[in-house]
């Protein structure tokens, strides 16, 4: 029996100024794609946790914690988002350790 690991990817715009001049119609359809995709994966248990920064800078980024049975199958996932896929955002992919998490914390009501 194999257990699944945790990864993170970090995604930040392929173009920085999606953020402040708006999106293109083609990267707000794309955009719609990629969030119907994260939910797939949450309402699936493979995504813990999706979300983004609330800037609209250079630094500003999104991530998701998720599980996977191998690196090969996390980069999969990764490069199936398809903002990821189309070139709307850039991914990098990172093995991740849970180290702490609050006791009350409730995954499937977004923990907030």
């Amino acid at each position: 029996m194999t257990t699944a690991s945790t990864f993170i990817y970090r995604i930040q715009p392929a173009r920085p100024s999606m953020l402040t001049d708006g999106p293109t119609a083609r990267e707000d359809a794309i955009i719609g794609e990629h969030f119907t995709y994260l939910q797939r994966l949450t309402e699936a248990g493979v995504a813990l946790l999706c979300g983004r920064t609330t800037t609209t800078d250079a630094a500003t980024f999104g991530i998701v914690v998720f599980t996977a049975e191998s690196e090969d199958a996390a980069r999969e996932i990764m490069e199936n988002d398809p903002a990821v896929r189309l070139r709307v955002m850039k991914a990098e992919l990172f093995p991740f350790r849970i180290a702490l998490l609050h006791k009350n914390w409730q995954l499937e009501k977004g923990g907030n």
